[in-house]
């Protein structure tokens, strides 16, 4: 049995529209852990509670930013990479949310490789990677921090990189910690890994709900309310991580239960939900710019006619929480 959230009735007051209004939201990925606040807003009754009717679109090949810029959904849950990646290149959109308070990804490698014990020792080994230039960007600072030759050869492999690597086929990849991490570990697979943020790469958030500025700007009252009921799923998830690992494994198609329930755990124990201050959500000013000036030094960020930009000198505008006022 579901308990009751008292949240609701905060929501269901000041937030609450006069009428159910559609609203719509695209996902970045097939359902997963990441999304777990949104599908307990939903499935718990609280966009219903705040005034709205959400229909979250199923991932599909046009990208959760293309579709939130081009007016095709009103929300959008996006990678950091993909969210940056499109404001950059001049796409409508306003970032109003941060799921993951650190990065979650990392760079494993086999453990029965006993020649790699820090990052400089993957100079001239070959990486398994997945077609962006982010990798280039973030393999190349690790160990050029770490006091290597930013050298290797790249095989790309797509999801196939964890079973390349677990074979010895390859020597190392990237993973999220929360969910190839977790899978890895329940397949007893043995992976040593390095933290970008410990390599000269800064912490950054990952997960960003963003929407258009002109939806900000002619219906607040539609974001805040929406912002509002999703905060509390996510508030509700992270107090109650099997419960809610349960409600997502009735709203998709989980060929593994045991994955879903060690994914919401890793992601409570890993501190990756709140913040120090226990804030959920939150878009911090720091990590926001850290990440986006990386990307921008990189020459990550490209223009459509493949032209590195040019830093803009402030990013603050990105970004927008106000409907936490």
């Amino acid at each position: 049995m579901i308990r009751p959230l008292l949240t609701v009735a905060f929501i269901a007051g000041p937030f609450a529209l006069a009428a159910q209004t559609p609203v719509t939201v695209a996902l970045d990925w097939t359902l997963n852990t990441n999304h777990v606040g949104i599908i307990a807003a939903r499935d718990r009754g609280l966009y219903e509670e705040a005034g709205l009717t959400v229909d979250v679109l199923p991932f599909s090949d046009t990208s959760s930013a293309a579709l939130v810029a081009a007016g095709a959904a009103d929300f959008g849950y996006l990678s950091a990479l993909a969210f940056l990646s499109a404001k950059a290149g001049g796409a409508d959109l306003t970032a109003l949310w941060a799921t993951m308070q650190h990065e979650t990804g990392r760079l494993v490698y086999n453990l029965d490789n006993t020649e790699i014990k820090r990052p400089a020792d993957l100079s001239g080994r070959t990486y398994a990677g997945f077609g962006s230039a982010w990798e280039a960007a973030l393999i190349g600072t690790m160990i050029r921090h770490d006091g290597g030759q930013p050298e290797w050869e790249t095989v790309t492999l797509g999801t196939g990189a964890y079973e390349a690597l677990a074979s010895g086929a390859v020597d190392f990849t990237l993973e999220v910690a929360t969910w190839e991490g977790v899978n890895g570990r329940l397949l007893g697979r043995r992976q040593g890994s390095f933290r970008y943020q410990d390599y000269g790469v800064p912490d950054q958030h990952n997960g960003y709900i963003a929407t258009r500025s002109g939806v900000l700007r002619e219906r607040p009252e539609i974001v805040k309310a929406f912002m509002e009921a999703t905060k509390a799923g996510y508030d509700w998830a992270a107090d109650h991580p099997e419960e809610a690992a349960d409600l997502l494994l009735k709203a998709g198609d989980f060929p593994r239960p045991e994955l879903v329930h060690a994914s919401m755990q890793a992601i409570i124990n890993g501190g990756w939900l709140r913040d120090e201050s226990g804030g959920i959500g939150l878009i911090r000013a720091d990590r926001f710019e850290g990440m986006a000036r990386f990307l921008y030094d990189s020459g990550v960020l490209k223009d459509q006619s493949g032209q590195a930009l040019v830093w803009p000198g402030d990013v603050s505008g990105w970004y927008d929480q106000s409907w936490r006022d």
